[in-house]
């Protein structure tokens, strides 16, 4: 118990410096408040990014796959399929 009385009596000095930051406080024109939509609008990006390449690559796989000749696993146009 006395354990939890010094950490507390540690941080009572520390909580003016405990604010919010302007994002959460509510200053939604604030630099910080900006750089943290740029931010997130940049993971946004990115992200959606690598799901294009991961998409296009099953894509560019399947054309690769019908210009060859080679069924293509699940193809219901395979005439072999019936």
């Amino acid at each position: 118990m006395t354990r939890i009385a010094l950490a507390i009596a540690a941080l009572v000095p520390m909580a003016a410096r405990l604010d919010a930051c302007a994002a959460c406080f509510g200053k939604s024109d604030a630099a910080m408040a900006k750089g943290l939509n740029a931010g997130i609008f940049a993971l946004l990006v990115f992200v959606l990014g690598l799901w294009v390449a991961f998409a296009s690559f099953f894509v560019f796989i399947a054309r690769r796959a019908r210009a060859t000749g080679e069924p293509v696993p699940g193809d219901t146009n395979d005439p072999q399929h019936n």
